[in-house]
């Protein structure tokens, strides 16, 4: 069993940067992995970022590439998203999900076991 809690989100302008956090507790290995989806209403989820707890080897999506940047606090069990220059296009709802053993395949939400509720991003032009 594992809990993730997204926090962060919020409105913000066109340009602008946001944080966003997820807390993750529960049964969680070293070797479970970490990722960052977004979904627009009427659109399909997409593949932002994600990392494993066990290595500092980030992978990013085309959605936001250079303007996102993915970290983890293993201590913690804290996963962070840092947002800049965001466009309207970016509004969507960001899920943060956890992959239990996943070595491979970080890109596709159907290798994910747990997700949080979500956290809305709006960006306003």
């Amino acid at each position: 069993q594992v809990r993730l809690v997204e926090s962060g989100g919020g409105l913000v302008q066109a340009g602008g940067s946001l944080g966003l956090s997820c807390a993750v507790s529960g049964r969680t290995s070293a070797d479970d992995a970490v990722g960052w989806f977004r979904q627009a209403p009427g659109k399909e989820r997409e593949f932002v970022a994600a990392i494993r707890w066990s290595s500092d080897s980030p992978w990013y999506g085309d959605s936001m590439k250079g303007r996102s940047t993915i970290a983890r606090d293993y201590d913690k069990n804290t996963v962070f998203l840092q947002m800049s220059s965001l466009k309207p296009e970016d509004t969507a709802v960001y899920y943060c999900a956890t992959g239990l053993n996943l070595d491979y395949g970080l890109q596709y939400d159907r290798n994910y076991d747990y997700w949080g509720q979500g956290t809305q991003v709006t960006v306003s032009s």
